[in-house]
């Protein structure tokens, strides 16, 4: 990697464009570092222009593009166009995601799915009592296949077939999806569900004792559940695009987007009302 290739005149260098966004969003390089997870010396170093201490060009691609998110004001396409021109390079190369998934600590196994299980169960009782009647109460395949057709119906037994369908009494109406969605959720714990539904965000989450349930990078459409007994610990780099489900509700907004927030759930929340 070439550091000593000085950038376009008409435009100001990588590192000089991510200090000015950094200084006009009021933020430190500590607080840049503690949303992106880059140490503060390397933030220092890529505001220099320096890309030797990134550890080579795929990672400072990634720290480059976590840094335009968190600073906020930034179009990272441009940010990384503006690094390829400096560093003489004619194109992009592939995404980063992949190289990076590595570094993400792995979120927590996730718990038993109670509800789908009975669900599954309900459905192999219903076929089985369907297979039951299916087949004569019970009568052979051989026996059933030796008997004569039976004889069409008359039209008193038509009849008499529609007015014992009148007299069923009317099915169950079907249940509301957000009701099945807060059954679904355990009373006696706390369930966050985080979704970047456009752009993506970096994302911390702790429990009560402070443990780390996962850290890192979500795009757009990835979603992660974090349960705990008493409480659970956030930290979004993009609150803006970040949609949250708490105790099996969905909160209608967390933050501005490039807005770093740090929120705390507990058994009892969202409040009522």
């Amino acid at each position: 990697m070439s550091n000593g290739t000085s950038p376009a005149k008409d435009r100001p260098s990588v590192g000089r464009t991510l200090q000015q966004a950094r200084i006009d969003a009021r933020l430190t390089v500590d607080e840049v570092s503690s949303a992106t997870r880059v140490r503060a010396q390397i933030i220092h170093a890529i505001e220099a222009d320096d890309f030797s201490r990134c550890g080579g060009d795929v990672y400072a691609r990634g720290h480059i593009r976590m840094i335009a998110r968190a600073v906020g004001g930034l179009d990272p396409a441009e940010v990384m166009a503006l690094y390829a021109e400096q560093e003489g390079e004619a194109t992009l190369p592939p995404p980063t995601a992949p190289v990076f998934e590595a570094e993400r600590i792995r979120p927590e196994p996730r718990r038993p799915n109670w509800t789908a299980a009975m669900v599954a169960a309900i459905v192999a009782v219903i076929a089985f009592v369907g297979f039951t009647f299916a087949g004569g109460g019970g009568g052979s395949a051989g026996s059933v296949a030796n008997e004569s057709p039976s004889p069409s119906p008359t039209a008193e037994d038509g009849e008499e077939g529609a007015e014992q369908e009148s007299e069923a009494p009317p099915a169950d109406p079907e249940p509301d999806p957000s009701d099945e969605a807060v059954a679904g959720v355990p009373a006696d714990k706390v369930t966050v569900v985080a979704t970047v539904e456009s752009g993506s965000s970096w994302i911390s989450a702790k429990d009560a004792s402070g443990r780390l349930l996962f850290e890192g990078v979500l795009e757009d459409g990835d979603s992660q559940t974090f349960v705990d007994d008493e409480q659970i610990d956030l930290v979004l780099g993009n609150a803006g695009a970040v949609q949250l489900h708490v105790n099996g509700k969905p909160l209608e907004s967390v933050g501005e987007p490039g807005q770093v927030q740090r929120l705390t759930y507990t058994k009892g929340d969202p409040e009522e009302g």
